[in-house]
Order: C-alpha cells, then structure tokens, then sequence
C-alpha cells in the first residue's frame, strides 16, 4: 500500500472496519519476534503504511483537507490563559448541550459537506491504533471513538480519511488544521490544553514499564537506575523516565513509534520500554519473551483533541461520547481490544 509522506502525517486510504482474523500466536527464540518486528520497521522505513503483526486478541488487564483559514484567534487565546490557570485534566472539556446533532453554520455540518472526517492516528499500537497488515485495515480501540463520530455525522462510521502521524506530530496536527480530530492514545495535561482542546476522558491508562522476562528489574524503574529505558518522542513517558529519582539517572532514549522502542528492546540496545500500561499490553502481546511490570507510576486519562477554534465540534464530540458509553458500544469497544472481562466507562467531568 503506497502513502505519501507530509509534514502533518501519512495519508492512509479509507476503508472500513474489519472483523480481526485470528492468527497463530509466534513461537520460536526471541530472534524470530525480533526478525518479524524487523520487517514491520523495514516496511515503514520504506514508506509503506505497515504495522505490527496482528495476534488473536488477549485479555490484558486494565489499562490498555479542511480549510486553514482560522478565526482571530483573541478567544482561543484567552481559553488557553484560563485553562492553564484553573487546569484540571479530568473535568477540562465543554459539556455536551444535547445529543449529537449536526446544526447548520456548525463546524459539523462543514466537515459533512466535505464528505468524510479527518482524524490523526497511530498506526503502531496494537489493540489501539494499528494497520492490519492482513488487510491493510486501521483498526482498535481508538479507531472506534473515530467512527462513533463520523456515525454521528453521516450515518456512516467508514467516512474517514485517517492520517497516520507520530506522537510528536499529534499537536500539530490538529493546531494545523491538517486533521479534524486526533484519537492517538493521548493523554490529557495542563501542558497540551494550552495548544488544544480535549473531549471529556474516554479511557484510563497508567504509566508502567515493559522488560524482558529475563529482567530483573521486576519493580519497574526503580530497578533501572544508570540504564537506558526507551519512549517515543513527544510522549509525557519522556519526562517521567527523565525526572524519576533514580541514581544514576536513568537515560530516555527516544524513538518516534513504540515499535521501534520493541525493537531496542529485543535488540539489548535498551534495559526497558516505559509508557501507558494500554500501549504496553499491545507490546507485550507481540513479543511473548516481554512483561509488564512494577507500580503504577502515573495517572494516563486518554482524551480526543480538537482545534480550540471549533469548540462546537468539542461539544458534539462530547455528545457521541456520552452517547456511546450509554448505549454499549463503549462497552463492546473495550471487550473487543481490551479485556473482554469488560469495564466501567470513564465517567465524563466537564469544565463548562
């Protein structure tokens, strides 16, 4: 599948969603998980939209182009200033004013005469956001928030366009106006709601640390003092590898998808992989020879983002989302990628 590599992401082509076909769980020394995500990091080094190699899915603990022309941006402005100063991750969102509904003069109704949503997204995380080589499908958790929204707007949930970008590329992306909305594992910060706006929490995620099973750092970073521990860049993970009060210091190396931090890993180059135990959980899954471990370090409340220029379409985000969570297919969501023990959805806290 060719792609044409820009500044704001890889255009990926349409398609719809597909039902996962199980394939055999690897077997074999760990030199062959390491050759098979070789292959993958080949393909993507190429320009190929590739991604990870699809398991049948595990149950896994809890974890885990529009118009340019802006508005005068004095109010988005004046928004950033406020949410920094009063800044609460959790409850940061506009509340929803009723059901989902596409108004004439809403940004809503401008993305449904352009004909489909274009939304920011990971094409390496497994369970979340990833390209099933099988079929060349982008699919997961996150892949379904997506369609929830375009469902809402066209009746449709496969009228889509998906931008593959990295985690450094997330902000910009949507400050850009290359892409409509981001659903790309994202954690809400004070930091980030100063550029963007998020919609309410939609999943719960916690900082973690993945080692081989050889490891014994099996308390997580507190046994990786002096040793080189792998993030992509542009993820929170960055700081708190950086800042955590281990002595030596430990040294983040930085890598722009979490599979070529698994591919460190597997190579010795680095001691561990420490992110969102929901990423971890879906690296875990491609390499048996790995495990999650140690506390839980930080707090990770994942949310959409969105332009602080359209704060209508955060609301109506918003809207799909409390929609979802009631009728189930949150719920079906989780059980499918997640855990299929099932989950309570995140409850919703908004700013206004």
């Amino acid at each position: 599948m060719t792609s044409a590599a820009s500044k704001d992401g890889i255009p990926v082509a349409t398609s719809p969603h597909s039902t996962r076909r199980p394939v055999p769980s690897r077997s074999g020394p760990r030199a062959a998980a390491l050759a098979l995500a070789a292959v993958g990091l080949a393909a993507l080094a190429a320009g190929c939209a590739a991604g990870p190699v699809p398991h049948p899915p595990a149950a896994v603990p809890h974890a885990a182009a529009h118009q340019g022309a802006a508005r005068s941006g004095t109010t988005s402005q004046s928004r950033a200033a406020t949410a920094a100063a009063t800044c609460n991750p959790v409850a940061s969102s506009l509340a929803p004013l009723g059901p989902p509904d596409v108004t004439a003069g809403s940004y809503m109704a401008t993305i449904k005469q352009r004909g489909y949503l274009i939304a920011g997204v990971d094409q390496n995380t497994y369970h979340f956001g990833y390209l099933n080589p099988l079929d060349s499908k982008i699919e997961g958790f996150d892949i379904d928030m997506v369609r929830a929204v375009a469902k809402a707007i066209f009746g449709d949930p496969d009228k889509v366009q998906y931008k593959a970008i990295t985690d450094q590329d997330r902000i910009s992306a949507v400050t850009s106006g290359s892409v409509d909305i981001v659903a790309h594992t994202m954690t809400i910060t004070c930091d980030r709601l100063k550029s963007v706006d998020f919609s309410s929490v939609y999943f719960d995620a916690h900082g973690r640390v993945l080692i081989p099973d050889d490891s014994k750092a099996t308390n997580g970073l507190a046994g990786l003092a002096g040793q080189k521990v792998c993030a992509t860049s542009g993820s929170d993970s960055v700081t708190t590898i950086e800042q955590y009060p281990a002595h030596p210091k430990i040294t983040a190396v930085q890598r722009p998808f979490w599979t070529d931090c698994l591919v460190l890993l597997q190579q010795d180059k680095v001691a561990a992989i420490s992110t969102d135990d929901a990423i971890l959980y879906g690296l875990e899954a491609q390499d048996p020879f790995t495990k999650v471990v140690g506390p839980e370090l930080t707090d990770e409340p994942y949310g959409l983002a969105m332009s602080k220029e359209h704060p209508d379409f955060v609301r109506f985000v918003n809207a799909v989302l409390a929609q979802d969570k009631s009728d189930g297919g949150w719920e079906a969501s989780y059980k499918r990628w997640v855990n299929p023990a099932g989950a309570t959805p995140p409850t919703a806290h908004y700013a206004s």
